[in-house]
């Protein structure tokens, strides 16, 4: 019943995600951690504002305690990006976060981290699930120890990691330019644990900052914590009233990025990501390989071999950009659900340091946000970008409906010629007017993952079309 995806386990609150199961993977780890045979091993436990993530963090942290494992336990909810910092900070061997990121208020998570502050490899975490059969085997048994005795004994040692992460993120931001900017900003925690952050942040700078839906509430207002624009009538609605230069948004665990511009438009991930890899670019003049999923926009292919720059495609999934992260000269890494990061950081998605890196471009630029959108599509686009899920009659293998995919490619799409297909992750056609359609079928429910990017609205609306009958038809078919 417990599976880990990318890196950790996700499930529905008092059904599987319960405290019985969470001691067990929490021994599952303890024990994978102590076959690596590093003398007194120490770990990172955070946790994010869903309901009972303190309590499982407690619980986590008390088995990891028992098992010989010092554990720094943050003292309340905190950002993933904070925590995944202060693991390698602290030079600990590991980290587990209690949240399920932008998933719905139902449903919690237990997220591993490795000692760089990246996700847990898959490699790791099948060997984590390794040893969470061999206890299930064994007969379940779990080692606790008493929480006041571990606190008694510094097993386990309360901290904050907040104030060390933003001191880091000095180091990357330009405050002062910020500052200089004197910006109004709206800070939308939509509910997280990224509340207070950009205030904090932005405390000693001339900018104005309001923050909205930043008080604990477990339930999320109703909501799924993530920053598409469907959840942000509140940002939109806030942004107008008093006539901000811009909104941000953090998902459940801060580690996705989303944005309102002054207007009330929405700046999706593949803008953001656009406007802050130009701007360190050509204003901060730095230069390093770019690595994106396959999902995310080709502005970034523009802007990369505008200045000569090499760019690196990746299934989804920031894992997979974090290995080349660690192993190669990135200058900046990210993905379409708003996960980025850049050099000199942890290999993890990071919206707060993408929330100060936006503000920048727009001091910087000394123009409202909007028209730096428009300078950048003038220059790079034109880009429009959709994504949609299409559910199936029913459930055929990922390998076969990939196969089935390429066998069946047609030879133009929406009025272009198809100049080639790619399958690194689902099955990508690229058009000859350099617009694109992703499908991706889901590798556990009968969906199919549609993304498509276009120079039109329409062009993106009629390939989307296109995917959701293809994938239809070929179910009917199989």
């Amino acid at each position: 019943m417990i599976h880990f995806g990318t890196d950790g386990w996700r499930a529905v609150i008092a059904d599987t995600f319960t405290f019985e199961n969470v001691r067990l993977v929490a021994q599952a780890v303890a024990n994978w951690v102590n076959r690596q045979g590093e003398a007194s091993p120490t770990m990172v436990v955070g946790y994010d504002t869903r309901f009972l993530s303190d309590r499982f963090a407690a619980e986590t942290a008390r088995v990891l305690a028992a098992n010989g494992i010092t554990v720094w336990l943050t003292r309340t909810d905190a950002p993933t990006p904070a925590i995944s910092f202060n693991v390698k900070e602290k030079q600990a061997i590991a980290g587990v976060v209690i949240t399920a990121s932008h998933n719905p208020p139902r449903y919690n998570g237990f997220k591993v981290k490795s000692r760089h502050g990246s996700s847990a490899s898959p490699e790791d975490c099948q060997a984590i699930e390794e040893e969470l059969a061999l206890i299930q085997q064994n007969g379940g048994v779990v080692n606790t120890m008493d929480y006041d005795e571990a606190i008694a004994q510094e097993k386990i040692i309360r901290f904050d990691p907040s104030w060390l992460y933003y001191q880091h993120l000095t180091s990357l931001v330009d405050l002062d330019q910020i500052s200089a900017g004197e910006l109004s900003v709206v800070a939308d925690a939509m509910w997280g644990s990224g509340r207070g952050a950009f205030s904090s942040m932005l405390a000693r700078t001339r900018s104005h900052v309001i923050s909205i839906r930043d008080v604990l509430n477990p339930g999320f207002g109703g909501i799924h914590p993530e920053p598409m624009l469907k959840y942000l009538n509140e940002l939109v609605a806030t942004v107008q009233r008093i006539q901000a230069d811009v909104g941000l948004a953090t998902d459940g665990d801060a580690d996705r990025i989303g944005a309102i511009d002054g207007l009330g438009n929405y700046i999706d991930p593949h803008h953001i990501f656009s406007l802050v890899l130009r701007h360190l670019i050509e204003n901060k003049g730095l230069r390093g390989d770019v690595v994106k999923t396959v999902s995310t926009t080709l502005m970034i292919d523009s802007i990369a071999a505008t200045h000569g720059l090499t760019v690196h495609e990746t299934p989804v999934g920031f894992n997979h950009i974090a290995d080349l992260m660690m192993n190669h000269d990135v200058l900046m890494g990210g993905e379409e659900s708003g996960g980025m990061s850049i050099r000199g950081h942890i290999p993890e998605g990071d919206g707060i340091l993408m929330g100060l890196m936006l503000l920048e471009v727009i001091a910087h630029a000394g123009v409202p946000l909007h028209e730096v959108v428009v300078d950048l599509q003038a220059k790079h686009g034109p880009a429009y970008y959709a994504r949609i899920d299409s559910y199936l009659a029913r459930k055929i293998p990922k390998q076969d409906m990939v196969q089935m995919m390429v066998d069946s490619a047609p030879n133009t799409m929406n009025g272009e010629v198809v100049k080639r297909v790619d399958t690194l992750d689902g099955v990508k056609f690229y058009l000859a007017d350099h617009s694109w359609l992703l499908i991706r079928p889901s590798g556990t429910e009968p969906v199919l993952r549609i993304y498509a990017e276009a120079h039109t609205p329409d062009a993106v609306k009629n390939l989307l079309e296109i995917g959701s009958t293809m994938g239809i038809s070929l179910t009917e078919r199989a």
